[in-house]
């Protein structure tokens, strides 16, 4: 179970600090639906290859400034 939840609003925020990480993520549509937190966890984990800990700690650090700039 994933161990933050997402809005539309910060989805599309973490969505973009994603993809100016991972500049390759462009390719793929990373799509995501309220209340489906685990799938988007699943799918980047396979994208970026990296592990649940590291993918999770990166959103939650997105989720903690949205506003911000910083990845």
């Amino acid at each position: 179970m994933a161990s933050f939840t997402l809005t539309p609003e910060t989805a599309e925020k973490v969505k973009i600090k994603f993809l100016r990480k991972y500049r390759d993520l462009v390719q793929h549509d990373i799509a995501f639906t309220p209340g489906d937190e685990e799938r988007l966890v699943e799918e980047l984990i396979v994208l970026t290859k990296r592990d649940r800990k590291y993918i999770e700690f990166t959103i939650n650090k997105a989720l903690a400034d949205p506003q911000g700039n910083r990845l």
